[in-house]
């Protein structure tokens, strides 16, 4: 009798098992969205609101046109212009470290990402004062190059120091993106270009490069984004010139107490790196389709 009411018993509807599942992650999910409405979302509108306030609380858009005119928009040129400077080194630097690192065996080649990747948890500040040591007029370089012409050279407080300093601490995410991408390259093809007598600036330009591109976009893109919000190296590498986006609202904030401006500041830079961003995210959809279509 139990037998036979076991096996007439109706199976529980797939409508009821998928509300429940429903529930169950949403229950789940739950702490992850408060957090991120409380410590992302909230600051954020925040920001917004109080860049959009004038100084008696009525909604303006003086900040905003303050922030693109006069000194302020010769501050967002400059961050733009280091911020791209500093991307293209780190994409030279870093395509040859990690082209090298690719071609070595994995035991060698752990290693070596392991040197790279160490110095960056090491405090931005030690590094930076690290930086400031060596280049000084009695720094290393200095004090190698003193038979230069010239020497000793003024390697701080300018737009190169600022540039060499941004450089070193984007260049560990550049060769960790750069070497995945290339890790992942199928070798077998470029062995089989050298078999059919294509030379190595043939296989380099027309296989290689192709292949790797959309990893050189990605790394260019983000130390880009990276550099645009970074404020330690800058701050304290650079001279009055030199003052980039974050330095500035820093000022704003601590010694003008001018909230609103510093907001709407925020504001655009926060815009800027949206649209870096979405840049990277079509870049590496369109390396997916293209290596899809190539693979078909």
């Amino acid at each position: 009798m139990a037998a036979t009411l076991t096996a007439t018993a109706p199976a529980p509807p797939r409508k009821l098992l998928a509300s429940r599942r429903t529930r169950v992650g949403i229950l789940y999910a739950l702490p992850v969205v408060v957090y991120l409405l409380v410590l992302f979302v909230y600051p954020i509108f925040s920001t917004l609101f109080l860049s959009l306030k004038d100084t008696d609380g009525a909604l303006t858009l003086h900040w905003y046109a303050d922030a693109l005119t006069g000194v302020n928009l010769s501050v967002l040129f400059t961050t733009l212009r280091i911020s791209a400077e500093t991307a293209v080194l780190s994409l030279v630097f870093g395509f040859v470290l990690a082209n090298a690192i690719s071609r070595l065996k994995p035991l060698w080649a752990g290693v070596a990402m392991l040197i790279v990747v160490v110095p960056h948890f090491i405090s931005a500040l030690v590094r930076t004062y690290g930086w400031i040591i060596m280049l000084g007029d009695k720094g290393l370089v200095n004090e190698t190059m003193a038979w230069a012409p010239g020497a000793p050279f003024q390697l701080l407080y300018n737009e190169l120091g600022v540039v060499i300093g941004t450089t070193s601490m984007m260049l560990p995410y550049t060769v960790l993106l750069l070497y995945g991408v290339m890790r992942g390259v199928d070798r077998r093809l470029l062995a089989a270009a050298a078999s059919m007598g294509a030379g190595r600036v043939t296989i380099f330009r027309r296989i290689y490069l192709p292949l790797v591109a959309p990893g050189l976009a990605s790394a260019g893109l983000l130390s880009f984004i990276l550099s645009l919000g970074y404020y330690i190296t800058p701050a304290l590498m650079g001279g009055p010139n030199q003052t980039m986006i974050a330095t500035l609202i820093n000022q704003q904030v601590m010694k003008e107490n001018q909230w609103n401006g510093a907001a709407a500041q925020g504001v655009i830079l926060l815009l800027i790196t949206f649209a870096g961003l979405l840049l990277v995210k079509l870049v590496t959809s369109l390396g997916a389709s293209r290596r899809k279509r190539s693979a078909s």
